[in-house]
Parts: C-alpha cells; structure tokens; sequence
C-alpha cells in the first residue's frame, strides 16, 4: 500500500545512487534568467534551498550568476540607455563601473545572503579575483566587426583558488566579471563564464539554470523538449533553426565544455520548483543534457 510516507521514502531512495555517485564530485551551476528578477523572492530561495541541499550531500558546488536585468535598471537609475549590439551590451567606461557594482555587490550578495540563510556556507568571489581576459571583438549578423567596449572573452580562470575555497568548506559565488593584462575590469557572458570555470576545476557537472524548459525541437511547444542531445547532432540542429538565438552561446560553452573535460551539461528552468534536483537526483529528469557522441 502506497501512503505519502512511503512515497517520501521511495524518492528518496530513488535518489541515494546518485547522492553515492556524486558525493565529492564539483558541480558548476549557472544562476540566471528571469527568476532571479521576480520580485517575489519564493523562486529565488527555492533555488538556493536545492544548492544548499547539494552541498549538504557532499557534492562540492561552484555558482556563477547573471543580472543583466539588474544592470539594466542599474543604468536606467544613472540616466543611461542600455545598448545591445550583435546580442551583447555595449559597455562603455562608465557602464562598465555600473555592471562590476552591480555583479560584485549587489547581486552576489543576495545569493550569499540566500544560500546563508538556508545552511550553506557561500563565499562571494567578484571574477575580477579569478577571471582573465581579452577584448571580445563582436561581429553584427552579417560578420562584420563592432566594437562592444570593454565586453570581454575568458582566457584564463585562477583555478587554484576556486579549488582552495571548495577544500576550506565554502560554496564560492562567482561574478562573471574579468580583468585584462592592465587589471582593467571587463563584462563577460555569464554563460561562457561558467563553462570556463567549469572548464578549469573539470567540473563532473555544468548545469545553466534559466528561464526556458531546456532545449525544444520547437521552441513555441513545450512538450517537444529534448531530454539528451548528443554534440554531434548539434550543428545539425543550428543548421534547422532547432539552436537559435540565446540558446547558442549556451550550447556551444556546453559543447566546448564537453570537449575540455566536463562530463555532462544540462539546461533547465530555475522557474519550476526543484527543477535542480529533480534533473540531478531522479532517473528521468527535467531539461535537456547534453553529452559525448
């Protein structure tokens, strides 16, 4: 006889091979997509009640976080106007200062502030600390060339103190902020960000947490959603329009991930409660992984 007890009980065993399987393991979560911008903050501490919940169990996870929606309001507050050119924001000197203040203290604090509150033990890490970087020279829809600003590519993260957090018992919170040759600060992708943190601890996981299902065969249908998709049949699905928009800077640092090290990627909407531990802990999942083949 099924009561709700015993239904608990059978959820959690479906969970504990792979509680076993990933204790130790380094999971890499991108925070990001319109949830973090609800004024209702249920989502949001949904969100870190499942990263507290990860570390709980022994999983060693890194978090790095958007907010571009609060570096937009940030700017409209200062009286300046949001440029987006090619998909990215121009960041001219003073945008820049805004995005670092906004990145560093604002966002990463209130990610802080939610994982402490749920028993975690979060370190703020501004990527300025972590993260190098050269000029990201853009390029409009026809190829040619535009100058962003100070809008940067990751060369090169500081692993080593990353890994030193993680070995003293924090959960380091990452901005997607880098610095250049010259220590000046720069604007990066956040998803790309986050695959090249993954990247350089060779993270077991990279998870991008957003406001979409995952990847869909048809963007307007929910239910033609994805589950595995393999990194050979990617270009394939570029070429059909399947990949498009914003998903492909998020598949292709999922594809480059794959080929650096990082054992599986997942997409999945931070919006559905529990949606982080639902695709990590059951036999089904919630989004779209994407794996070797």
């Amino acid at each position: 006889m099924s009561t709700p007890a015993v239904h608990k009980a059978e959820v959690l065993l479906e969970a504990l091979p792979y509680i076993q399987k990933f204790r130790g393991s380094t999971f890499v979560v991108k925070y990001g997509g319109s949830f973090m911008d609800d004024p209702n903050p249920e989502g949001r501490d949904r969100v870190a009640t499942d990263i507290a919940f990860l570390a709980a169990v022994g999983i060693q996870v890194v978090v790095v976080h958007g907010g571009g929606k609060a570096i937009t309001r940030a700017m409209e507050t200062a009286g300046i106007k949001s440029e987006f050119r090619g998909g990215m924001r121009v960041t001219d000197a003073t945008t820049v200062k805004i995005v670092e203040e906004t990145l560093n203290k604002e966002i990463n604090g209130q990610i802080c502030d939610s994982l402490r509150a749920r028993g975690a033990n979060p370190l703020g890490m501004p990527g300025n600390h972590v993260n190098l970087c050269e000029k990201l020279l853009g390029a409009d829809e026809a190829g040619n060339p535009i100058d962003l600003g100070f809008v940067g590519d990751i060369k090169f993260v500081k692993a080593k103190l990353i890994k030193k957090a993680l070995a003293d018992g924090f959960l380091p919170v990452v901005s997607p902020i880098a610095l250049d040759g010259d220590d000046q600060a720069y604007n990066t992708n956040a998803d790309v960000a986050a695959a090249a943190i993954a990247n350089s601890l060779r993270a077991r996981r990279l998870i991008f947490m957003s406001d979409v299902p995952g990847l869909l065969a048809d963007p307007k249908d929910p239910s033609t959603l994805i589950a595995t998709l393999k990194v050979g049949e990617v270009d394939e699905l570029k070429k059909k329009g399947v990949i498009a928009g914003g998903m492909i800077p998020k598949v292709d640092s999922a594809v480059k991930a794959l080929k650096e090290g990082v054992r599986r990627v997942h997409f999945i909407d931070g919006r559905v409660p529990h949606s982080l531990l639902l695709e990590v802990f059951t036999d089904k999942g919630i989004g779209t992984e994407i794996v070797h083949g």
